[in-house]
Parts: C-alpha cells; structure tokens; sequence
C-alpha cells in the first residue's frame, strides 16, 4: 500500500469508528490536541489498525505516534 492509501483507510477507520469529521483528518492533525484522542482511543486506534493490517502492533511501535502522519508512517512499516 502506498502512504496514500493507507491514508485514505485511516481516515476512512477514524470517521467511522471514532465520530471525526473528515475534513479535520490531516497528517498534521495531533491525535491527541486537535482530535481530543485520549490513551484508550489510542489503544483503540491499534486494535482497528491491527483489524486493517492483519498485523500486531507493538506499544513501543506506537508510542511515539502524535499526528496522523506519524500513523500513516507505523502503518507503512508494518506492511513492509
């Protein structure tokens, strides 16, 4: 998958699953200040990313994840 499409998958996970108005999902976008993400939403996330992929992530691996670009990029190295 490219940067793009998983992108597109989470940003299609964080509407559906999280309530989040599209048009604030962006790769600047900080989970936590401008999308009101707390630790279980976080914990959350991981779960559905691990729906999507098939792949477990480890907490390390997710621990440094503050905007969605920093999610996009965790993905992208899952996949590969």
């Amino acid at each position: 998958m490219t940067k793009e499409e998983i992108f597109k998958e989470l940003k299609a996970v964080l509407v559906k699953s999280f309530l989040l108005d599209e048009d604030d999902i962006t790769l600047e976008a900080d989970l936590y200040a401008d999308l009101d993400f707390d630790s279980i939403d976080a914990i959350d996330l991981a779960a559905k990313i691990h729906n999507v992929t098939g792949k477990q992530l480890k907490p390390e691996q997710f621990k440094g994840v503050r905007t969605i670009g920093d999610a996009v990029d965790v993905i992208e190295q899952l996949m590969n």
